[in-house]
């Protein structure tokens, strides 16, 4: 059983450490193998059958079937081996930022070029529980 860790408070965020490298192994195992044309030919041609050579949880499975990317990362994906995947669907990684802040590409662009999110609000999880109470 993995100890409380103080930086679990950081909203929207999953801190890929020593227990989600364990827990996302197979699944991180999946996606750098496609960084071989090879390997994505393969899984292009029958997702769920490549799926088979890694011992992901079902959920995890689930996630990659469903591109799920912020599931992913829930459940031990690292996000620079998920990027591998968003690759192969022709994602890049501005773009799959975006979609896991659910603000869009040029939203997304247009909040890092402006110097990006204000920390004000952002530092632990009861100050979003806080802005839900007053909604």
């Amino acid at each position: 059983m993995a100890l409380k860790k103080d930086y679990e408070d950081i909203p929207g965020t999953f801190i890929f450490d020593a227990d989600k490298g364990r827990l996302g192994y197979q699944l991180n195992q999946f996606c750098i193998s496609l960084r071989l044309q090879k390997n994505r030919d393969t899984f292009g041609e029958n997702e769920e059958a490549y799926l088979d050579n890694y011992k992901m949880t079902d959920e995890q499975r689930q996630a990659v079937l469903d591109r799920d990317w912020n599931r992913l990362l829930e459940l031990g994906g690292n996000i620079y081996y998920t990027s591998k995947l968003a690759a192969n669907d022709g994602i890049n990684f501005q773009q799959l930022a975006g979609l896991m802040t659910g603000m869009g590409n040029e939203a997304y662009r247009a909040m890092m070029v402006a110097g990006g999110r204000s920390p004000e609000g952002n530092r632990y999880q009861s100050e979003w529980d806080e802005k839900e109470g007053d909604a």
